[in-house]
């Protein structure tokens, strides 16, 4: 393996790997030795890229919501009506749901550190304000509040339930906020 000099891709190894660890055992299991071990890198280099596990856990769990920002602006940036915003939120919220198991996990997870811990509510209420933003290009901010409730809502229903929401009513749970009830 390369040493820290030779290795510019090491940093984002660790914190990949940080992510990794969190999906498979939870922020609990997450440590030092574990980390390191899952990307591949000598311990030390732990404490050469970050001062401690919090520091690692914030520039993982930041670049984890700069990922889920970017799934809504995939999503949002072609709409060009009304009509086809609306659309593109009930795609969004399909493909939140029935996405990578992943995402969810590590939605719950930084919502679980967000509930204890100042800093990572910091970090959800920047990943909140930036979806918003990119929601109030095709909504009022209230309507755009309401409908990033949504999407986390019916997000995890549809990803947790047995038999999930149908896309209609996907569909008609957009339509309802947005003022165009079917």
């Amino acid at each position: 393996m390369a040493t820290g000099h030779t290795d510019p891709h090491r940093r984002q190894r660790i914190v990949a790997a940080t992510l990794d660890l969190i999906v498979d055992e939870g922020v609990a299991g997450v440590s030092h030795r574990k980390i390191a071990a899952r990307a591949q890198v000598p311990l030390g280099s732990m404490t050469y890229h970050f001062t401690g596990i919090d520091e690692l856990l914030r520039e993982a769990f930041t670049g984890f919501a700069d990922h889920i920002v970017t799934v809504f602006e995939r999503h949002l940036s072609g709409a060009t009506t009304p009509d086809r915003a609306r659309e593109a939120v009930t795609d969004l919220i399909h493909t939140l749901s029935e996405g990578p198991g992943r995402d969810l996990i590590l939605t719950q997870e930084l919502y679980i550190l967000a509930a204890r811990h100042e800093t990572y509510r910091n970090i959800c209420r920047r990943w909140m304000r930036r979806s918003r933003d990119l929601l109030e290009l095709h909504f009022s901010p209230s309507t755009a509040r309401q409908l990033d409730a949504l999407i986390e809502g019916l997000t995890l229903h549809r990803a947790l339930d047995d038999s999930p929401p149908d896309r209609e009513l996907t569909r008609e749970a957009v339509l309802r906020i947005t003022g165009a009830t079917p």
